[in-house]
Order: C-alpha cells, then sequence, then structure tokens
C-alpha cells in the first residue's frame, strides 16, 4: 500500500454514517469528525506530495487533511485556482479559502480573476476574497454596496452568503457607510430568517452589523 492508501484506509476507519448524513445536508459528502481529521492530519505533519495525491484522489475527507498539510506559498495561482474549480464541498471550498488562498502569494490576483467568473461558487470565492480585503485594500466600497443591493437577492446560495459578509463587513467596518449598509440588509431581508443557536450572532447584516458594533463600543 502507498502511503495514500494508508491514510484512505485510516479515514475509512474514521467514517460514521450518522455524521455523513448531517454532513451531506450541509454539502459536506463526508463522515468524518473533525477533530478526529485534524488529529490524523497533525500526525502526518507538513508533506506536499503527499498532500497533492490526496487531493486528486476526490475523496473530500482526503482532500480536507491536504489542505492541512501544505504550506500556502508552495502554490502557483494557477494552482489554486484548479483547486477551487475541482472541490465539491462547501467545507473544502472554504477552507481552501481561508487556510491556503488568504495566505498565499497570490489572494489579490484570484480576487480578481474570480470577481466575475461565470460559475457562481468561484464568484463566492472572489467575493469572500473581497470581504477579507475590503479592511485593508484600497476598494471602492460604494460600488461594492451598489452591486451586493443589485445582485444579492437573487444570487445563488454560496455567492449570496459570501457577498452578505462583505455587505455585513463593510457595515462594521466603515461607519460612514453603516447606515446604506443596514438599509440595503433591511431592503434584501436576505438570511433573515436564518436559524440561529443560542448565543450566536445572526447572519442577518441589520443583526450582525449592529452587535458586532455594539460590542466594539461596550
Amino acid at each position: 500500500m502507498t502511503k495514500v492508501d494508508d491514510v484512505l484506509a485510516e479515514l475509512a476507519a474514521l467514517e460514521d454514517p450518522k455524521a455523513r448524513a448531517v454532513n451531506e445536508r450541509h454539502g459536506d459528502p463526508h463522515g468524518v469528525n473533525l477533530t478526529k481529521l485534524r488529529a490524523l492530519a497533525k500526525s502526518l505533519g507538513t508533506d506536499h506530495e503527499l498532500a497533492a495525491d490526496l487531493w486528486t484522489s476526490g475523496d473530500v475527507a482526503a482532500q480536507l487533511v491536504a489542505l492541512l498539510i501544505v504550506k500556502p506559498k508552495q502554490f502557483s495561482a494557477d494552482e489554486l485556482d484548479a483547486m477551487l474549480r475541482s472541490t465539491r464541498s462547501d467545507k473544502a471550498h472554504d477552507w481552501l479559502l481561508n487556510y491556503l488562498v488568504k495566505k498565499s502569494l497570490h489572494a489579490a490576483d484570484l480576487r480578481a480573476r474570480w470577481w466575475g467568473d461565470a460559475d457562481p461558487r468561484v464568484r463566492a470565492a472572489g467575493w469572500t476574497l473581497t470581504t477579507h480585503a475590503v479592511t485593508t485594500a484600497d476598494l471602492d466600497r460604494d460600488a461594492l454596496l451598489d452591486e451586493i443591493e443589485r445582485d444579492m437577492r437573487d444570487a445563488d446560495p454560496k455567492l449570496q452568503w459570501a457577498m452578505n459578509e462583505t455587505l455585513a463587513t463593510i457595515g462594521i467596518e466603515d461607519e460612514s457607510r453603516r447606515a446604506r449598509a443596514i438599509e440595503i440588509g433591511e431592503e434584501l431581508q436576505v438570511l433573515a430568517d436564518y436559524p440561529v443557536s443560542k448565543g450566536c450572532v445572526s447572519p442577518f447584516a441589520p443583526i450582525w452589523i449592529t452587535e458586532m458594533v455594539r460590542r466594539r463600543e461596550a
């Protein structure tokens, strides 16, 4: 057996049918507890070659392990682009952005590349990077709010979520645009009915913005 086969066998042994049922409802077709998955990744250490083989296996749990055992600066922009387009899991999509792309040398270039892509999941990645950059880069926040106001209500769910994060971030960070961000959220009502556990902040932008600002000022 190869090292890839060994890892896949370990992941298969960790598979929990009940966890898979829950995860699949949230766009993640695997059944491995993430704490156990992270422990497995930690035991492997950094291994770029193994990570590449795990990613190409197509197994979602294996791809999550792969994202935990690489160094972000080892990837080219084209490699990260190809990886994003091959994801079939929301978790892998999010981890790829947070653990690799945002920490790579190519975040700004990929944000521009993905911004107008025909695939809404790829465009969502562009908006996620915009949320990351909106407080550090010289972005046209008014233009972003215009686009959110025009397109967010009817956007694909993944794209809609990412646009909503940008809306909330602008509202939280930019006092001069806060009222408009809240007004857009009230008008569109995106995620207004999203179920929230006790103690968690609603992703509905007006509530999210107001609560985070209150906490900062407390």
